[in-house]
């Protein structure tokens, strides 16, 4: 060890009439275990939420949705076949999408009813977690014997009309039919096949699934589909194969993929995680202000001791270094104190947040005002590496001024009165 170091560790232990300065010390490392416990944290969680609701709006969306002009495509089984022969392109499903309203008994509510293909659309979108029944009742459904289509619908939705799996509910169709009494709305009676529960409160409460033959007879429209969803095997590569698709299939036919149609939701996520990370850097670079102020009382409490030192042959760049340690110490004391929290917060999030909505007798992420009905959380290694990096950095750079004036300390004239 060298006597720089050695010292540096010694100033660090505090004397009776040093613990002022030690507590200050103290309290430095705790700011920066705060700061980089608290920046872990939350972009964890920024993390998390992005990392979830990206799985989720692509577990009940495809990655790229084609579309036609001219509205209705009436050829899509030959479209699909075209598309699922392009490099990239695992999966081609029809499907038909519409609004209509749900009815059961009292209970009645507005939805998005969407027509999938049954064996194929479950290798293109994922519901989560069944509650009760399965997306195969879809496929098998004539062999449970019941007379009525099935229909797949959310946790909210049932909770809201007050229906469970196997009880019958009535779609209503704004899009009707046209009498001799004029226009008539379309009803058809369906029964629950399942209950799925995707932690998305949006589409949990106003999404139904139904077999593609049986939205083609509700909305009359013969053997048309209202489009083509796509699964993609590179997610990221989405845009550059949604135009693939539309210069494979050219006009008037058009391509949507994931990145466009939610655009702003994760624009808005990610200047949310640049504000969140600058606004908490402030709590190091608080921390790193109580250093500078600690090395300063350090410094004008040991102006004797260094004079005793250079008339003893420490050199200014000697001085300089046993200060840059000692800010240097407390850094790297605080910043691994705040990485370990940190990451152990981080990585339990989910349970702390269940734990303080027992305790305190509230939902902290009510579902019909976020779209997560849990605290998610990732932690980015590399975020973290840049946490730790930016915090010592910080706290090196505060050590500098004090080091400075403690070098330029004249022994003659500190010692002149001793």
């Amino acid at each position: 060890m060298s006597f720089r170091f050695f010292i540096s560790l010694r100033y660090l232990k505090a004397k009776r009439k040093q613990i002022f300065v030690s507590v200050i010390s103290l309290i430095s490392i705790l700011g920066i275990l705060l700061g980089v416990a608290a920046l872990i944290i939350v972009l964890a969680v920024m993390n998390g939420f992005e990392s979830d609701m990206k799985e989720k709006i692509l577990g009940f969306n495809a990655h790229i949705i084609v579309l036609s002009l001219e509205g209705p495509m009436e050829n899509y089984e030959l479209l699909a076949q075209k598309i699922e022969k392009m490099p990239g392109v695992t999966m081609c499903s029809p499907f038909i999408y519409t609004q209509a309203i749900i009815r059961r008994n009292d209970g009645i509510s507005g939805l998005v009813v969407r027509g999938v293909d049954p064996p194929s659309a479950h290798r293109v979108m994922k519901l989560g977690k069944f509650i009760s029944g399965d997306m195969k009742y879809l496929v098998e459904w004539r062999k449970t014997g019941f007379n009525l289509p099935p229909i797949v619908i959310g946790k909210e939705l049932a909770k809201h009309i007050g229906v469970g799996q196997f009880e019958e509910v009535a779609l209503v169709s704004p899009f009707g039919e046209t009498t001799p009494m004029g226009m008539v709305p379309t009803l058809k009676k369906f029964i629950v096949a399942g209950i799925f529960d995707s932690g998305f409160y949006e589409y949990d409460s106003s999404v139904a699934y139904v077999p593609l033959h049986e939205a083609q007879a509700f909305l009359h429209l013969g053997k048309k589909v209202t489009g083509l969803e796509v699964r993609v095997s590179d997610i990221y590569r989405a845009d550059k194969m949604a135009r693939e698709i539309e210069n494979r299939l050219g006009l008037p036919y058009w391509a949507r993929h994931w990145m466009e149609m939610n655009k702003n939701l994760f624009s808005a996520l990610k200047m949310e995680k640049i504000a969140m990370f600058i606004i908490l850097s402030l709590i190091v670079l608080v921390a790193a202000f109580n250093i500078i102020t600690a090395l300063i009382m350090i410094v004008m409490e040991k102006t004797r001791d260094i004079a005793i030192l250079k008339s003893m042959g420490a050199t200014s760049k000697d001085i300089m270094k046993i200060f840059i340690y000692q800010g240097t110490i407390i850094g790297i004391l605080g910043t691994t104190l705040g990485v370990i929290v940190g990451l152990l917060v981080a990585h339990n999030v989910t349970s702390i947040a269940r734990f303080l909505e027992r305790f305190l007798g509230i939902q902290i992420f009510p579902g019909d005002v976020y779209y997560l009905t849990e605290l998610p959380s990732r932690v980015n290694y590399g975020d973290v590496a840049m946490i730790v990096a930016g915090s010592i950095f910080l706290c090196l750079i505060a050590t500098i001024y004090p080091s400075r004036r403690a070098a330029k300390i004249d022994p003659a004239e500190a010692l002149r009165y001793e």
